[in-house]
């Protein structure tokens, strides 16, 4: 059984800073693409940043230049830096990796919530 577990959200005023991770344990043969999706109320989740086995990267063009995404393949983990928050980066944050374990299939992480005061 695969899971994955997300950490370090919270509250933060604007212009903090705060870093999420997300680790994968079980049955896992390797792990592809990994990224961070996040969904504010009344609104549709979006992708906010992905990034491939080979470590390329792509963000959304809300969050470029603040937000850094990594991954540390050894712990079957991805992070991801968020500098500079502003309150319109408030909103669920959820993990999501492409993970090759009984089958190939991609899961997802059960959401953490970042609050961004004015």
């Amino acid at each position: 059984q695969v899971q994955l577990v997300e950490s370090g959200g919270g509250l933060v005023q604007a212009g903090g800073s705060l870093r999420l991770s997300c680790a994968a344990s079980g049955r896992i043969f390797s792990i592809t693409n990994m990224g961070w999706y996040r969904q504010a109320p009344g609104k549709q989740r979006e992708l906010v940043a992905s990034i491939t086995s080979g470590g390329s990267t792509n963000y959304a063009d809300s969050v470029k230049g603040r937000f850094t995404i990594s991954r540390d393949n050894a712990k079957k983990m991805v992070s991801l830096q968020m500098n500079s928050l502003k309150p319109e980066d408030t909103a669920v944050y959820y993990c999501r990796q492409w993970i090759d374990g009984a089958a190939w299939n991609d899961y997802w992480g059960q959401g953490t919530q970042v609050t961004v005061s004015s």
